[in-house]
């Protein structure tokens, strides 16, 4: 039988994930251009069971049963299958019975079915819920994410706005960059206009990492991605960046170079606080230098600031 637990798993958002895939391999209500997995082989908007939740929570049992190192535990279980997670009709159960293993149960959604009662009753149940949050211009929607010929993008905004007035638990957006498509300053100031209207917990901006389901997408640019960040800064309170390898890019280790490169794959930072970071550290302008000129971080401007940010791909 194929394996439907992977993990546990480096995350910047949830620390160490145990991911539960609950949706057969690309079974979808979207289509997108940058979808690291491939196609969809299936696209539909009707719910229905896929799995039995005791299957998937026995199986979760086993895997947790097999780390010996509490270091390895999860602090998240999460539920992120190869298609859209709120297509799966007993996804409250599974959430519900998740959480009898005393952890915290996350959910990323590429929200296309949250307006849906029964969707958002699913949703309340978890502790952490991430939301797609691309665009919300309905010609660029279409464009990036090629959604169900079922769905409309209004009745997704009102979906995310009544399930944010009802939910207690952490709630985070996913804006995902693709270079000439939603990366325009008016696309962005519109998407984070909505995002701050239901003051997610968190905006993250991602880039496409990996080769994407269709040729020629390409991610937005450098200097692109940090205009998006203070476009998002001016309305959402938390914004972070989503461009690097997964990790701890928070852990501090006394290394410059690994403190740069881990913090700069999620924050863009100014000279002076790079300099700062430098000084505590006990290194020299060389090393910065040099991960300049191997094309591990770039050096931009931006209003009057230098900043640093890591090189996306060499």
């Amino acid at each position: 039988m194929e394996r439907r637990i992977f993990g546990p798993v480096p995350s910047r958002r949830l620390g160490k994930s145990l991911g539960v895939n609950n949706i057969p391999h690309k079974i979808c209500t979207y289509q997108c251009l940058y979808c690291q997995i491939g196609k969809a082989i299936k696209m539909q908007v009707n719910r229905q069971e896929y799995f039995k939740p005791e299957d998937l929570v026995n199986e979760v049992k086993t895997v947790l049963s097999s780390i010996k190192n509490h270091h390895e535990y999860p602090d998240y279980i999460t539920i992120v299958p190869d298609g859209e997670p709120t297509l799966d009709s007993n996804l409250g159960e599974l959430i519900e019975k998740l959480k009898d293993l005393k952890l915290p149960v996350a959910v990323i959604t590429n929200a296309s079915l949250i307006n849906l009662p029964d969707v958002q009753r699913d949703l309340l149940k978890a502790d952490y819920v991430s939301v797609k949050a691309d665009t919300f211009n309905t010609e660029t929607w279409k464009k990036i994410n090629i959604p169900h010929k079922n769905l409309n993008l209004n009745e997704i905004r009102s979906g995310i706005s009544s399930f944010a007035r009802q939910y207690t638990g952490k709630l985070v957006t996913e804006t995902m960059l693709v270079k000439g498509i939603n990366d325009s300053y008016n696309e962005l100031e519109n998407t984070a206009r909505f995002v701050k209207t239901f003051e997610a917990d968190t905006a993250y901006i991602a880039i496409p990492t990996r080769p994407p389901a269709f040729k020629n997408i390409q991610p937005s640019d450098e200097g692109t991605v940090i205009k998006a960040y203070h476009v998002f800064k001016e309305h959402v309170d938390k914004v972070e960046l989503l461009t690097g390898y997964e990790g701890n890019a928070f852990s501090s280790t006394g290394n410059f170079r690994e403190d740069i490169l881990s913090i700069t794959a999620v924050h863009p930072m100014r000279e002076d606080a790079v300099l700062e970071l430098l000084h505590k550290t006990n290194d020299n302008n060389s090393i910065l230098a040099l991960l300049i000129e191997d094309k591990l971080i770039e050096k931009l401007q931006y209003n009057g600031h230098n900043y640093f940010l890591r090189k996306f791909r060499k």
